[in-house]
């Protein structure tokens, strides 16, 4: 007798749900407090497709914890959650029950951090809690770069990081100051004591893991336009975020986050303000657009850290974001937007310095 998953996927009915979903996930986007301009909505809209290309590489094709290879949840054209321009992410599933060990090479780019996680946006609740974090600072390395790390409930020698039993995914977080000139680590992982190749198609996990892509979308989608909904109430400013929600959404511990929603007339500019920047490993500030994406990095500049910012003789840091350029060195596009979010982030931060920020005409700063 067919298990009830099998059922559905013998009579279509996975399917129907699968679409009925994706359905259903296009309200947010239709929000009332929502901006309803045409590149919003088709940018939204673009960002719900998005969703579902990781969507299917995660839960679907990727989804198999004994034969774990990476995705990258984050890039260019997939964008999740005020995701970071000067990241490489690196994510693969796992299962805490198992052990796995994970090689590479160190490179040379600015910051490197392992961690496992378990929950994830395809639950109801959003969260995405840590069960183990390992900085490379903290791990050692050959004379090569060459590395070995064991991820496992019970401790290793050497460079361990933990699991839970309910450990689901391994997160590798790479920050470049410069990515034309950096070199990121490679990294492979593979389960200790696992078969050599996996057993065929099954329909059961095939159907519970569409329904996981499908859950996925809706509930990434809703998680983020309630954070931006939320950013609504202190607009053109950039206040320290709650940190608590950020780690519980997957943050990293050693980042502190703000995050704060923009909206500008063509000829205003946005100044973001800091009378010297905080000591900390890394520092970046971005733009993003109201469904909390990075704006397009690859053609606009959008973001900022201490490779390019061009600091004051007595160390403040004045960052403009304008349409049009306000002639000032570290100016930031808004690409076509009138309002979306915005994300500055400390990294290993040893003190706090918050950001201040004045909307100003742009003929006014110019004289």
């Amino acid at each position: 007798m067919m298990n009830d998953a099998v059922e559905q996927l013998m009579q279509g009915k996975t399917w129907e749900q699968f679409c009925d979903a994706l359905k259903a996930a296009g309200q947010q986007i239709l929000r009332p407090e929502a901006p309803a301009t045409p590149l919003d909505r088709a940018e939204g809209y673009r960002y719900l497709s998005r969703l579902v290309r990781v969507a299917l590489e995660m839960h679907v094709e990727f989804a198999d914890p004994d034969f774990p290879g990476f995705i990258v949840p984050s890039h260019e054209t997939i964008k999740i959650g005020a995701d970071n321009p000067d990241n490489l992410y690196m994510s693969a599933r796992v299962d805490g029950r198992n052990e796995y060990r994970v090689t590479g090479r160190r490179g040379t780019v600015t910051t490197l951090n392992f961690s496992t996680k378990k929950g994830g946006y395809a639950n109801r609740d959003g969260r995405m809690d840590g069960t183990g974090f390992l900085a490379a600072t903290d791990m050692t390395f050959d004379a090569d770069g060459g590395f070995e790390l064991i991820l496992s409930q019970q401790p290793r020698p050497g460079n361990w990081l933990p699991m839970e039993a309910d450990t689901n995914q391994f997160l590798v977080r790479q920050t470049f100051l410069d990515r034309r000139t950096e070199q990121p680590a490679e990294v492979r992982i593979e389960r200790i004591g696992g078969n050599a190749k996996p057993r065929p198609l099954d329909a059961a996990s095939f159907h519970e893991n569409l329904m996981r892509a499908s859950a996925f979308v809706g509930n990434t989608a809703r998680l983020f336009a309630d954070w931006a909904q939320g950013y609504q109430a202190r607009v053109n400013s950039l206040p320290p975020a709650d940190q608590v929600i950020c780690q519980a959404a997957g943050g990293d511990p050693n980042i502190f986050y703000y995050h704060g929603y923009w909206q500008l007339a063509e000829d205003e500019v946005l100044l973001v303000e800091l009378p010297r920047i905080p000591d900390c490993e890394f520092w970046n500030l971005q733009v993003d657009n109201y469904w909390m994406e990075s704006l397009d990095y690859r053609y606009h500049h959008i973001h900022l850290n201490r490779h390019d910012a061009v600091l004051e003789a007595d160390g403040r840091l004045t960052v403009a974001i304008a349409e049009r350029d306000p002639g000032l060195p570290n100016w930031l596009e808004t690409a076509g937007h009138r309002t979306g979010t915005l994300c500055f982030r400390l990294i290993g931060a040893r003190e706090y310095i918050h950001p201040t920020t004045r909307v100003v005409k742009l003929d006014a700063l110019r004289r």
